[in-house]
């Protein structure tokens, strides 16, 4: 922590946007929902038993992330059938791919016993993908090289807002 927030007791982590983004994904089926569009699963039924939810359940959340802005409503029709809607990742959805993946190999480093179910690989190379922190550079930044600084440009949001 640099600069007034080096005293931890001299200010609090409200406007925290991990709280923000909780808020949002903050769980299980959330993430579940999460991963299965990742995987490429765009229709109800099978984001509903892929995830081994209720279809109550996975309408919950499914109409919370649209609402929140990660999925997209897209009208389909197959042959014979009424128009339905299908859900798509938007930008907002593709930007926590990072996220999700980093707990998936933080668990498969940590809590699986016999080595990882799946493997995540670039799919021309076959090379292993990773998540990590890094510069803009590309430089990787470990815990101990990490500084925390107030953002100057930011402003508190005004009460009510």
């Amino acid at each position: 922590m640099e600069g007034p927030l080096a005293d931890l007791s001299s200010w609090k982590t409200d406007h925290c946007s991990l709280v923000k983004a909780l808020e949002i994904v903050g769980t299980k089926s959330a993430l579940l929902i999460l991963r299965e569009a990742f995987y490429g699963t765009t229709r109800f039924s099978a984001f509903a038993s892929r995830v081994g939810i209720t279809e109550t359940a996975a309408a919950r959340q499914l109409r919370h992330l649209t609402e929140a802005g990660l999925l997209h409503k897209q009208p389909y029709r197959d042959v014979g059938g009424r128009t339905r809607d299908e859900y798509v990742l938007t930008d907002m959805g593709r930007d926590l791919l990072p996220v999700v993946l980093g707990l998936m190999q933080w668990a498969d480093k940590y809590l699986q016993d016999g080595g990882p179910p799946l493997l995540y690989v670039d799919h021309d190379t076959g090379a292993p993908a990773r998540v990590g922190l890094r510069t803009d550079e590309g430089h990787p930044v470990e815990l101990d090289q990490l500084g925390v600084r107030l953002n100057p440009a930011w402003r508190r949001p005004r009460p009510g807002s």
